[in-house]
């Protein structure tokens, strides 16, 4: 009788988790209990490839159950326009997790927020940016000052093996940091860009564990696996962090002049901008807790992911030599001399630009993004979705699609040139994202990926070192981590 009780309560579970628990929801690939859909994409290196099989046998809208949470993944351009681009309002909500209280310390920052905190620090920093010439000469100069710099460190080592990422790091750490504090970490400050460096670094890696990633799909089965949780591994990483930040910021209060209107600097900018709402009565929305998560959210966004963008363009050029030949006799027609490129010559360089294209377009270094909730009810492929429902824009996919980018696998730049010779736009390169929540540092990184990487090989010949061209293997689950890089440079002038 026990036996009998015992199995049909089994069978009625397995009957829940399988069948019952997914009426009304789209199709989509039949989640395991308690884990969900969490295998496959664990078991497949890199993770997105379960998403482009899913796509073939589902549609490109379809539901994907984290542990045991279903969520919508759309995964083509058109769906992806249809959605978070022409009805960005419904879908530019983030799901909140709950280890970003511990992180975060409340709801502060801009990438994890919603609603009125997040659109009003967005637009704040975006404005600052302008102010401060994003997209304009004095955004160019600060980073020709970095090219400048990048130049005489690779120069000490003219054609001998040197390592190449850590030279792009500093450059990179450089221009973020003018931006956000106002000043270059010099010979003086190299031990603080150190410690910094080894944060992000961290940052980027210990978080790739296979506890961490069950622990985010499956909290309950994720805790009680081997190595350190979520929660301790933010322990460690928050405290030096925002210490260093709390540190900037309270040199900067200690020394500002608020009746002045210029401002040097973002935490100048925002720093002055709390001044005025606390007059106003208002201690919340800009807060000091929430200018050290937005340091934290910039400096992520300004270096993070385009330095180890940077590093893939170097990877794949050195590996595919004919690229890095087309390159070079573009910028001696177009360039001829080793003068410091400029924005002003970036419609110039349409193969230059198209290896920029489709570097990002291979490199596919977030593969899994960010989950978003629609703020409303509203319907999506026929199926009504309820508000605060998770929904993934899979941009990944977007980047593989095969009928956007024929055989997506192989590294070709010249699927971006039209019959003309021209740069030719296709809608489905999108890696910065889309919609109300694109990156916010897109105009700085595109900025930087230009000017860094055209100087760059104009002034280089780049050759493997001895242990051949670098790793383009993607060897974690969910994000392409920057590539290590040693190489020997040869003067081109």
């Amino acid at each position: 009788m026990i036996l009998l009780l015992f199995f049909t309560i089994l069978l009625s579970w397995l009957f829940y988790e399988l069948y019952w628990k997914r009426r009304g929801y789209l199709d989509g690939p039949m989640p395991l209990p308690i884990v969900g859909n969490m295998m496959p994409i664990l078991k497949t290196k890199p993770g997105y490839e379960a998403f482009r099989q899913w796509t073939k046998e589902f549609g490109d809208v379809f539901t994907f159950w984290l542990g045991s949470k279903p969520y919508l993944v759309v995964t083509s351009y058109k769906r992806l326009k249809e959605t978070f681009i022409l009805d960005g309002d419904v879908y530019a909500d983030k799901v909140h997790q709950p280890f970003q209280d511990q992180f975060r310390g409340g709801n502060y920052g801009v990438i994890d927020t919603n609603g009125h905190v997040w659109s009003t620090h967005r637009r704040f920093a975006l404005t600052t940016f302008r102010d401060f010439g994003l997209g304009k000469d004095l955004m160019q100069e600060k980073i020709l000052i970095e090219v400048d710099e990048m130049f005489r460190k690779f120069d000490e080592k003219l054609e001998k093996e040197q390592e190449i990422p850590g030279v792009l790091y500093n450059a990179g750490a450089n221009v973020i940091n003018q931006l956000v504090f106002g000043y270059r970490f010099d010979e003086s400050k190299q031990k603080e860009l150190k410690k910094l460096k080894a944060l992000m670094e961290f940052q980027e890696t210990a978080f790739t564990t296979f506890k961490v990633h069950v622990q985010f799909f499956a909290p309950a089965i994720g805790r009680w696996l081997p190595g350190k949780s979520v929660e301790e591994l933010l322990a460690e990483f928050t405290v030096d962090f925002y210490k260093f930040f709390d540190k900037q910021i309270e040199e900067h209060r200690s020394k500002i002049d608020f009746d002045s209107e210029e401002s040097l600097d973002y935490a100048e900018a925002y720093l002055k901008e709390q001044y005025k709402k606390e007059a106003e009565g208002d201690h919340e929305l800009f807060s000091s807790k929430q200018l050290s998560n937005m340091c934290f959210d910039l400096w992520l966004a300004g270096l993070s992911t385009t330095h180890t963008t940077m590093t893939w363009i170097i990877a794949y050029i050195m590996n595919n030599p004919d690229v890095q030949k087309k390159m070079h006799k573009e910028l001696d027609e177009v360039i001829g001399s080793d003068r410091l490129i400029s924005t002003s010559d970036k419609n110039n360089l349409p193969y230059f630009n198209a290896v920029l294209n489709e570097s990002q377009r291979c490199a596919n270094i977030v593969p899994l993004n960010q989950i978003h909730c629609v703020t409303k009810d509203t319907v999506i492929n026929g199926m009504t979705v309820k508000k605060g429902t998770g929904i993934i824009p899979q941009i990944s996919t977007v980047l593989l699609d095969e009928k956007a980018f024929p055989d997506p696998y192989t590294f070709n730049p010249d699927r971006f040139i039209d019959e003309n010779g021209k740069l030719k736009k296709v809608d489905e390169l999108v890696p910065f994202s889309v919609g109300k929540r694109q990156c916010l540092g897109e105009g700085l990184a595109r900025m930087e990926l230009f000017l860094f990487i055209s100087n760059f090989l104009n002034r280089y010949q780049v050759t493997p070192a001895s242990a051949g061209p670098p790793c383009l293997k993607k060897e974690t689950m969910f994000n392409a981590t920057q590539r290590k890089i040693n190489a020997i440079l040869t003067k081109r002038h």
